[in-house]
This record gives C-alpha cells, structure tokens and sequence, in this order.
C-alpha cells in the first residue's frame, strides 16, 4: 500500500523520514507531482527508474529549498545566478557543471558532468526538503510515458503500491514541467519550454539558443536532460558487451559470478540484482576506466544483463556507451 500524507506537519515529517531511509515518496510542486529520492542514495534513485517503467537512464532534476544550497553542489555562473535571484523559488531548471564534492549520486545525472537543479515554488515541497536536509531526485511522478500528475489522484492512478507515500499537496497550480536551460556551456540553450518563459528568462541574461547544443553531441548520445539527446559519460577504453570470456588485457563489468582471467573487476551485483546494478552502473564504468587506464588494459568488456524490469535500461546506456566513436 501507499501511504497518503496529510498537508501537515506530521505528514512533511514522516514524508522527510521516509525519503532519508530510501523509500519513494511523491509530492507536489508548483508544476507537477515529482517522484522523490535521497539524489545521494544510489539504490533510491535507481528505484525511481525501476517504479516508473522507465526504458533510459535519463537524467534527473535534483530539488533544493535554496539556491545556496542548489549552488553548494554546481558551479553557479553569474548568469546562473541572476536567473536564480529571478526565478528561484520557481518553475526554472537550471543545466550546471556538478562541483567535485557534489555528493549526488552519478545515476541522478545519467553519469554526466552536469546537473539539473531546481528550487521549487511550493510551501509543501519546500517545507520537506528542509526538513530531508539532502538534494531529492523528483522526475514527475507517473509511469514512464503517461500524462504528467497534477493531484494525488493522479499519482496513485500510476503508483499505487510501487511507492511507499505520496504526500497530498493539493492540485499544482501550473501544470507543466519546468523550463529547463542549459548553463553549462559557453551559450544558454533552452532545452525543454515549461513554467518558465524564453522571453522571461531572455529579460535577465540576454539571447537563449534552442535545440541541441552541438558541441556537446557526440557517438554515445545520451539525455543531458528530460526531453533532449546529447553526451552521456562514456569510458575513454573500448566497451564490449554481452561477454562470456575475458583477456588478461581486459577490464570486467561483472553481474553475478564474475569471468575469471580479467585485468581489473568491477561487481554490478554478485546476486544479480538490477535495481543493485542500476545504481553502481555510471560509477562502475568511471572505476574501470580509471583503474584500465592506469592498468594499461585495452578495454572493458561487460556481462549480459536480462533484458527484463532495470535491465532495459542498463542495456541501453551500455549501448550507448559502446557505441562506435566519432
């Protein structure tokens, strides 16, 4: 069952121990119900992907109850600020480089450099993020490909016992996702139109592009944010997939019993577990690289993993990232 919390403070408590302790809870925003997580909990913020049906590792808006807080995690540039004095709290993603301390788990940002935060423009929602003390990964809380929640109803239309709570904030007031800009590079680029207007957001900071940003497109194409195909983290080693032997001169990407003869291992899950090998995946594909690199190993193979539940997703980024490079 999913619990229904009421618009109090017994029910912000309980939703805030629920979200430490790695358990999905809903809630509302200004724009739409989001699915929450501990964004620093890897297994929570891959049981989002697991509860949603969602086929890709795309990358998650992480929401803060400050822009002090927001920027402690990204590296904030004057334009990023101006636009948050602005329009935080409010219906804006902002697209940042992720600071070197960033304690947000790498599946929260698709194993990407950046990050999308947001301070939401709610009483609710922001009353719980003090009260959680950490960054929450939300997308909207639906089932993957479904019409966004704007109330409870809607939400456990989708969730109902896949979720442990969704906390009853009442109807959203705006009903689309936020805008989403990307910050990270040397122009803004608009890549996803929401609560947030061009022509507002063009007021503070001048032009704003649109479209795919291209210098960040490359072979291994993968979602800087909702809505948007550009550069997922790739491993600088060559990745083969599905392997069922292993070279000396190779690193392995190991779930369940591991192939004897590799030059380095990195366990996804010794148990087989997709939701266990979904959240060590983007950091496993780093320590490999990095321990190959220095190993002087000629490349990663990985394990087949089952294409069923998580495994869809797994399979894709690893598709991606073993894409042919241009």
């Amino acid at each position: 069952m999913t619990l229904r919390l009421p618009d109090d403070a017994a029910g912000i408590a309980k939703a805030a121990a629920l979200l430490r302790a790695g358990e999905l809870v809903a809630f509302g925003t200004e724009t739409v119900y989001g699915l929450g997580a501990d964004a620093t909990n890897d297994r929570a913020v891959a049981a989002i992907f697991a509860a949603k049906g969602r086929p890709h590792f795309n990358p998650l808006i992480c929401h803060y109850p400050s822009a002090e807080a927001a920027f402690a995690d990204v590296e904030a540039s004057d334009a990023a600020r101006a636009l948050a004095a602005a329009f935080w709290p409010g219906p804006l993603t902002m697209v940042l480089p992720r600071r070197a301390a960033c304690p947000v788990a790498l599946l929260a940002g698709a194993g990407l450099e950046t990050l999308a935060v947001r301070v939401p423009a709610h009483p609710m929602a922001l009353a719980l993020l003090r009260a959680v003390g950490r960054p929450v990964a939300a997308p909207s809380a639906n089932r993957s490909g479904q019409v966004s929640p704007t109330t409870v109803e809607h939400v456990l239309d989708g969730l109902e016992g896949r979720i442990a709570a969704v906390l009853d904030s009442g109807p959203c007031a705006v009903g689309v996702e936020s805008t989403v800009l990307d910050l990270s590079g040397p122009h803004p680029f608009l890549l996803r139109p929401g609560g947030a207007t061009r022509e507002a957001i063009e007021a503070v900071i001048g032009r704003v592009r649109t479209g795919i940003p291209i210098e960040a497109v490359h072979a291994s194409r993968g979602l800087r944010s909702p809505g948007l195909l550009v550069s997922h983290y790739a491993p600088s080693l060559p990745l083969r997939l599905e392997a069922t032997a292993v070279a000396a001169n190779e690193a392995l990407l190991a779930f369940g019993p591991p192939l004897q003869g590799a030059g380095a291992v990195y366990q996804l899950s010794a148990t087989g577990d997709l939701t266990e090998a979904a959240a060590r995946l983007f950091a496993g594909l780093r320590a490999l690289d990095a321990e190959g690199v220095a190993l002087g190993l000629t490349g990663i193979a990985a394990m087949a993993i089952p294409a069923t539940g998580l495994g869809l997703a797994i399979n894709d980024r690893l598709q991606r990232a073993a894409a042919p490079r241009s």
